[in-house]
């Protein structure tokens, strides 16, 4: 009898794992939804400066290489192969050399080569004959000389110096390979890439679509059939969609602490996960535009700052302070604590507002004669709470204030022509590496260096921790490079965020990273077990 028992249990067990494997297997199929926040300004990622674009365009495209999209921290160690199968440094580490693929087809069916990997590069350096738009990440490949092809298959990139970061930047979610036979005009409205999805329609205020890729070089995959964004610039709309299913997913990494709470409350077996993004909320101020082009206004500025209120306001204490670079430990590269703290702004509220008085009242301002200003910020949620808690900061220190919402199209372009007094916005590090930070946002001359901060010293800096190959060394310098930057205030960091996403449980196999909202959209390999 106890034999018999033993043969059933065995079975029945052997019959529940079965079923357990079947049930884990990806199912082919299905549209995944997810809420957008807004219509992208375009969906080109190589000429915009927002994951409102890498979200839904990075499942149209491939890179040369990528972060492994399931590995929620991103590195050197979890880069892997798409369309390079490998990849090799001379002895000079000066020269980078890629074997790519072959069999890739574009989506209009024309084949990729190495000559499209050279194009969009020459794009990118301002090379070419077609011409981006805007080209906000071309200060990345400033050491970059040159591109050349070795026949179809083979491509080179060619450095004046060391570059480490080099491979951390080819495999960020900013730098699909484009086709060179797509004017760059039309990849704004209507891309052409090699990756699982590819592009049907963008509806202004309603939707973008995305159709499943037959041809798509990894066999097998995608699963899904497609992927639907609904834009809801509300996010209070956008929790009673997913709550009611109207859609399987909120929008990437924006979702709040209260508004997660809202939707476990009402949708218990909702997965969510609130990370730090490596996007923080900074200051910025026209350095050129008087007032602001005296240093102790913008002194008494810093000095209002109460980092900490910001966060427990603006993400019910789910935020890190910090310099340019995310916060340790998510963050590799971030200033320390200690550090930190030696930093104006950064100490007791209480004396630095004293301070802050003090000098506003030496520059004649005072509470019955406010400095009266606008804060000028893109108009969406994420930068309008935090710029009306900074908008009741400022007024501590004598400085009357009023929100200026700016439509999200019309942001980017506004702030880099200078065309603002006083701002904030958000700044996203599409890697967590110094070089994209330093000479994206501060080198002199850079198209996102929005508070043309120029420092022609400390940029001999960078350009030293770029080229430096040993990790403690070069991390010693990335902290004296951010702990100037932050006492100029070249752009004042109020805090880092962490914020939220939410799926239902039957979206398998999705991972959201913990240092970068711009890197982990292919979604090839995301199934729906419904």
């Amino acid at each position: 009898m106890g034999t018999k028992f033993v043969a059933l249990a065995t079975a029945i067990l052997a019959s529940l794992t079965l079923c357990n494997a079947n049930a884990a297997e990806p199912k082919h199929g299905g549209i995944l939804k997810i809420y957008h926040r807004e219509t992208p300004p375009s969906l080109s990622i190589h000429e915009e400066a927002t994951f409102s674009v890498n979200a839904p365009a990075m499942a149209i495209f491939n890179n040369l290489i990528v972060y492994d999209q399931h590995k929620p921290q991103t590195s050197i160690d979890t880069i892997v192969p798409e369309l390079a199968t490998s990849w090799a440094w001379d002895k000079a580490n000066t020269a980078l050399t890629f074997k790519l693929r072959e069999g890739v087809k574009w989506h209009d069916g024309v084949p990729f080569t190495a000559k499209d990997v050279k194009c969009t590069f020459d794009l990118l350096q301002g090379k070419g004959q077609d011409k981006f738009r805007k080209n906000p990440r071309k200060d990345w490949y400033e050491f970059v000389s040159d591109v050349s092809t070795n026949g179809d298959f083979e491509v080179s990139f060619h450095l004046k110096r060391p570059q480490p970061s080099l491979l951390a930047m080819l495999a960020s979610g900013y730098t699909p390979i484009y086709p060179c036979h797509v004017p760059a005009a039309q990849m704004r409205t209507h891309p052409i890439g090699t990756g699982p999805f590819k592009f049907v329609e963008m509806k202004q205020n309603e939707s973008i679509k995305l159709v499943k890729n037959p041809d798509y070089w990894k066999k097998g995959l995608p699963y899904l059939d497609g992927i639907e964004y609904t834009i809801i610039k509300n996010r209070a709309t956008a929790v009673l969609a997913f709550v009611a299913g109207k859609v399987d997913m909120t929008f990437p990494t924006e979702m709040t602490v209260a508004l997660e709470k809202d939707i476990k409350s009402e949708d218990p077996t909702a997965i969510c996960e609130i990370k730090p993004i490596n996007v923080n909320t900074n200051l910025i101020v026209n350095l050129e535009a008087p007032p602001f082009n005296n240093w102790e206004l913008r002194k008494a500025m810093m000095l209002s700052l109460d980092r900490k209120a910001l966060i427990d306001i603006i993400l019910q204490g789910q935020g890190d302070q910090g310099g340019s670079l995310l916060p340790p430990p998510e963050g590799v590269w971030g200033l320390p604590p200690d550090i930190l703290k030696t930093i104006p702004g950064y100490g007791d509220v209480k004396k630095d507002r004293d301070e802050a008085r003090a000098i506003m009242t030496k520059l004649g301002y005072s509470a019955d004669k406010p400095l009266k200003i606008k804060v000028s910020t893109r108009n969406l949620a994420t930068y309008r709470d935090p710029a009306v808690v900074l908008i009741d900061q400022l007024k501590q220190i004598y400085i009357d204030a009023e929100l200026d919402p700016v439509e999200s199209s019309s942001w980017f372009a506004k702030v880099a022509r200078k065309d603002y007094s006083v701002g904030l916005n958000l700044t996203g590090n599409g890697i967590d590496d110094p070089d994209q930070a330093f000479y994206e946002n501060y080198s002199c001359g850079s198209e996102r260096n929005y508070t043309h901060y120029c420092n022609k010293d400390l940029e001999k800096l960078f350009d030293q921790q770029s080229a430096e190959t040993d990790l403690a060394k070069r991390k010693k310098l990335v902290w004296e490079i951010d702990k100037k930057i932050q006492e100029d205030g070249a752009r004042p960091i109020l805090f880092h965020a962490r914020t939220g996403t939410c799926w239902k449980p039957y979206v398998k196999n999705m991972t959201i990273e913990s240092n970068s909202a711009y890197n982990g959209y292919r979604y090839e390999d995301i199934w729906l077990d419904k």
